[in-house]
């Protein structure tokens, strides 16, 4: 529609605005804020991993989650559905699939991973993992598909495979795991699948959704990432993945990175420019453990809500209680929720924060301005009731005009609905933001200014899709998209500079049908990250700088081949490690400050070189109670990546058995920065928290390990790794180590 047009429809809006803005009724009053204590599931289930979320017709959203079983001593079940109105409570559903509903081609024994939840062409779609086929019995993984006419059912799966499972060449089988489905701008639906066996790789869909089409692209160096989501937003395509260990039990490091790019084929980087799919892999941090009961958080899925905040949904495990049966059995994954703010263009949990374990204010649900979310007709002017169907319940039925009977709030507000559009359907925000989705494009126009983007043309108006529009500051977004899950068929953005909104009431010119309509204020933003640890003073330490090491320094196992010199300690990677049952790697160790907070910093480099397999040579700082209870914080060598990782071993079952596990974080180099930032948390616990620079000045701060209270943890330095195919083994060199006050 052309800007003229656009005038002519927003002053024919404006001016049923203003008529019926003479009878409007007051708001009613706010209730009481909802809020969420994780972990959410705890109602009904001990365990629900890797979980997906959609809003169904109906306005409840449902949740599913991976075959593991709800809680102790209880059967795996065929992937597990529950249901929420206001995420303050839950009703569990039960299974998606039953022994004779499952998929035909699973080989008997097969597990049902990872659900992805999606809603297009009028019916509810789920993608899955199956672990193994009736083609090659013994582990071929596959993705699955089922349709279902409702969110709670009942799932008919296809006859085969959405993506067949891929040969790695050497009688074996790449990880064709965890689905995750995309409808793009282009008008193609993607299906992301993947895992650390082979990367993740994105393969375009039918239209239908269920065939896999043309030739896979790779996004993902193997060794690094699975469990991947991916969200459209101002112009961006976003790929999330968990990275290192979902199920380690108390030494779970998993945690959620995200690259971006302009194409849903990628290449994705991160923050610094870093690709997610080279040997030193990148990532910017979405979701890590900080240091309170969480552990592993990842597996997501993402939400918006009703006042246009994004949220994650996640699981993760209680480092108190880590297994769902015996020690190295079954991990207890329970369903968590936080909030996503999106700083500097990343989506950050908590702005930094990580994973709640207080009370967090619930994703808004229903509506402001006088309205009934799911069942909208009596709070609207000009519409008219209708049955609807047996899903989603009673519609509004707009032909003409139609407007809210009370004013909506002034500022920053979003109006969000599913929608059957017409030929033409015009929202009018406080009188003077329009938008409009016409036959071709959704279009803007606001302050004198237009913005407009096309819809793909085969775009099927006349099935019920999600339509947002939103004024947050002195930005305008109308956006088109499946079901409100990060997909998009079209999305208009304008910044208008001294925008204002004024309160009045919603108006809508054209022809839609609309169901689970809401008109809220927007949330807040939050645009600054949280405080990260900062070095102060200088406390303590060595610079190598004399004919040995200086005073302080202890050995545990001594290496006469680490040797100070020329200002630096050089330390060839001993072909041994502390992980398992070896112990038998040498440790040099500094004293520590007094006090309960500071910061450790050394810098490393070490060269492993890229694209071949070292496994594990690495180097950097650790903290160590004893050769079964430490964390290490390293430059490593995994398979043929070059990561950084936050590794943490301790004893998990009575008999002295281990368990290992580590978190990525960074962005590794050949000469890197390290800090470990220490403090004693009020159970006299012992917590350290990772940071990586690759240049010294700007640092990414990563997971936090948390060493049990009592006697405190020694700080040193550590080089070890298998030297298969390397002779000379690397030297790892250290220019110091150096403890600051925190600030």
């Amino acid at each position: 529609m052309p800007p003229r047009r656009f005038l002519a429809a927003a002053l024919a809006v404006a001016v049923i605005t203003t008529v019926a803005g003479t009878s409007t009724t007051a708001a009613a009053p706010p209730q009481p804020p909802v809020t969420t204590l994780n972990p959410i599931s705890s109602s009904f289930a001990d365990a629900f991993a890797d979980p997906s979320i959609i809003q169904g017709r109906d306005g409840y959203w449902y949740a599913y989650a991976t075959s593991d079983p709800l809680v102790a001593n209880g059967p795996f079940g065929l992937m597990h559905m529950a249901r929420t109105k206001d995420f303050s409570s839950w009703e569990y559903l039960g299974t998606v699939f039953n022994d004779t509903t499952k998929p035909a081609w699973a080989a008997p024994g097969s597990f049902f991973w990872a659900p992805d939840i999606r809603y297009f062409g009028g019916r509810y779609v789920m993608y899955f993992t199956v672990t193994d086929t009736l083609a090659n019995p013994g582990g071929d993984p596959a993705i699955g598909v089922a349709t279902a006419p409702t969110p709670a059912g009942p799932w008919t799966a296809t006859d085969g495979p959405v993506v067949a499972p891929k040969p790695d060449g050497n009688g074996g089988y790449f990880g064709t795991i965890d689905p995750a489905m995309l409808t793009a701008a282009d008008g193609k639906r993607y299906l992301y699948t993947g895992g650390f066996y082979g990367g993740i790789s994105v393969t375009e869909l039918s239209p239908d959704g269920l065939h896999s089409v043309g030739t896979p692209t790779q996004v993902t160096v193997g060794d690094r990432y699975e469990g991947s989501y991916v969200v459209y937003r101002d112009g961006w395509y976003y790929l999330m993945g968990s990275s290192m260990n979902c199920c380690a039990g108390p030494t779970t490091g998993y945690s959620v990175f995200a690259g971006r790019s302009r194409s849903p084929r990628g290449p994705f980087v991160d923050q610094d420019g870093a690709s997610l799919n080279e040997s030193r892999v990148g990532g910017t941090t979405v979701i890590t453990q900080n240091g309170n009961k969480w552990i592993g958080p990842g597996h997501h899925a993402f939400i918006t809500d009703a006042a246009g905040q994004d949220h994650i949904v996640y699981h993760a495990i209680d480092r108190g209680t880590p297994w769902l049966t015996d020690p190295f059995g079954i991990n207890r994954r329970p369903m968590l929720i936080d909030r996503i703010d999106w700083i500097d263009g990343w989506p950050r949990t908590r702005a930094g924060l990580g994973p709640s374990d207080t009370p967090q204010p619930a994703p808004a649900t229903g509506s402001a301005a006088g309205i009934n979310s799911t069942d909208p007709a009596g709070g609207l002017r000009g519409a008219t009731r209708q049955a609807g169907d047996s899903l989603g319940g009673p519609t509004a039925s707009i032909s003409g005009a139609a407007t809210t009977r009370q004013s909506a709030p002034g500022g920053s507000l979003r109006v969000d609905a599913d929608v059957r559009l017409g030929s033409s359907f015009t929202t009018v925000l406080g009188g003077s933001v329009v938008a409009t989705v016409s036959a071709t494009k959704v279009s803007i126009v606001a302050g004198g200014r237009t913005g407009s983007a096309p819809l793909p043309a085969d775009f099927n108006r006349t099935g019920w899709n999600k339509l947002s529009v939103q004024v947050s500051g002195t930005t305008v977004t109308a956006r088109l998209n499946d079901a409100g899950l990060g997909d998009v068929y079209a999305e208009a953005q304008l910044a208008v500079p001294g925008l204002k909104v004024r309160s009045a009431p919603v108006s809508w010119l054209g022809s839609a049908e609309v169901d689970n309509l809401t008109v809220r204020a927007v949330a807040d933003p939050v645009r600054r990250l949280a405080a990260v640890p900062e070095a102060g003073k200088l406390l303590a330490g060595d610079e190598f700088d004399g004919n040995g090491l200086g005073a302080g320094w202890t050995w545990v196992r001594p290496d006469s081949k680490a040797v100070v010199a020329d200002g630096k300690l050089s330390w060839p990677l001993q072909n041994t490690d502390l992980v398992g049952s070896g112990n038998n790697a040498g440790l040099l160790f500094h004293d520590t400050p007094a006090g309960d907070r500071w910061i450790a910093e050394t810098k490393l480099h070490l060269d492993v070189g890229e694209g071949d397999i070292r496994n594990y040579q690495q180097a950097g700082m650790i903290a160590y109670l004893n050769d079964n209870d430490f964390a290490r914080l390293g430059d490593v060598s995994i398979w043929r990546t070059r990561q950084t990782e936050f590794g943490r071993e301790l004893v998990a079952r009575a008999d002295g058995a281990t368990s290992y596990g580590g978190a990525a974080i960074g962005r590794p180099a050949p000469t890197m920065w390290m800090r470990l930032a220490y403090h004693r948390n009020a159970a006299g616990e012992h917590v350290y928290r990772a940071g990586t620079s690759v240049d010294g000045v700007n640092w990414t701060w990563g997971a936090s390990w948390v060493l049990p209270a009592g006697v405190t943890p020694k700080l040193g330095l550590y080089a070890h790794g298998d030297q298969t195919g390397v002779n000379p083994p690397p030297v790892a060199t250290f220019d110091y180590l150096r403890f600051y006050t925190s600030k």
